[in-house]
Formats: structure tokens, C-alpha cells, sequence
């Protein structure tokens, strides 16, 4: 599975790249991730909402929000990524439940969860955040995948590329998920 999260801010072609994923069968799904950075939380659900009505409804069933998890529900967009500021799905919530882990500590405690899938980041250096070093050795990560807690459940984030998602496969991972590169 190849999931390519959304660039923080809001910009004018947005909705016509992210269609042209889908449309070149560059990924599976996306998320829709622009955090308040200092915008009021009714601005910033006006312009999700905006871009979530610039899709074609067809690709409802492939988005998935990390906030506003009320456009999830009115759309009937795919799933919620839970995070600090919205730790919890929506009451009744019947639709994809994801998360992100930052330590294998953390990973191991989210499996005990029913997540539909988690990430678990960095794998590698980030390409988008500067100073985001890979927070995992290849040993590492060979150790906990033999253990179990690497499956098809959990997507690797952090520094993926299109072109590392072979190499992802082969670690053993559910999927890649993909930001900096998708927007370079």
C-alpha cells in the first residue's frame, strides 16, 4: 500500500495533484494533514473542507483526515488519523482508524489496539523535516519484524521515497507512506 500524506499548508492546485496521484496509480491512499499552524480552527476546517469538495466523490473511499473528523463522517471519507489533538474517533466512527508511532515502545503498545494500520517513523531521514534523522537501525528493525511487530499492519513513514518502496516491502512492512517526495 503506498499513502502519501498531504503538505502542511493549503495551496492553489492542490486538488488537481492529488487527483493526478490517484489518476497515475502513484498511490492508494491519501491524507489530508494541515495542521492549525496559526489559523483558527473554524479557518482551517473551511479550507479542508474546501478541498475535500474539489475531489471528485469517487475518491472519497481513498482520504483519510488528521483532524476535522467531522468532514470524515458528513463525506463519508475513509478513515480519521488519530493524533494528540484529536486522540479519539469520532462516537459511532465505523470507517479506518490510523495512527503514528515514534518508538518501537510505542508501536508495540498501539498493536494492542485495533487500528486498521499504524506508522511508525522515521525509517529513514526525513525529506521533509530538516534534522528528522532515521530513528532505527536495519537491526533493529529486522529484530521487532521477526518478532511479529512489523507486519502488514504497520506503514513505514519518514524519508520514503517512490523509489525506496521496494526496499520498505522487503523490511517487511504493510506499506509506505509518503510526503516530501511526493510534493518535490
Amino acid at each position: 500500500m503506498i499513502i502519501v500524506i498531504t503538505r502542511p499548508d493549503f495551496f492553489a492546485d492542490e486538488a488537481e495533484r492529488i487527483v493526478g496521484l490517484f489518476v497515475r496509480g502513484d498511490v492508494d491512499l491519501v491524507h489530508i494533514r494541515k495542521p492549525l499552524d496559526g489559523m483558527s480552527r473554524q479557518v482551517n476546517l473551511r479550507c479542508m473542507e474546501n478541498l475535500v469538495r474539489a475531489l471528485p466523490t469517487g475518491l472519497y473511499d481513498r482520504l483519510v483526515v488528521h483532524d476535522n473528523f467531522e468532514l470524515a463522517v458528513r463525506y463519508g471519507l475513509r478513515g480519521v488519523h488519530l493524533n494528540r489533538r484529536n486522540p479519539e474517533a469520532p462516537d459511532g466512527w465505523k470507517g479506518a482508524v490510523s495512527i503514528s508511532c515514534h518508538s518501537l515502545a510505542e508501536l508495540t503498545e498501539c498493536r494492542q489496539h485495533d487500528y486498521t494500520y499504524m506508522s511508525l517513523s522515521p525509517i529513514f531521514d526525513s525529506i521533509s523535516k530538516q534534522g528528522y534523522r532515521s530513528a532505527f537501525t536495519r537491526e533493529q528493525l529486522d529484530a521487532v519484524r521477526a518478532e511479529g511487530i512489523i507486519d502488514r499492519r504497520v506503514m513505514a513513514l519518514g524519508g520514503v521515497t517512490f523509489e525506496r518502496v521496494p526496499e520498505v516491502e522487503r523490511m517487511g512492512f504493510g506499506g509506505s507512506m509518503i510526503l516530501g517526495d511526493a510534493w518535490r
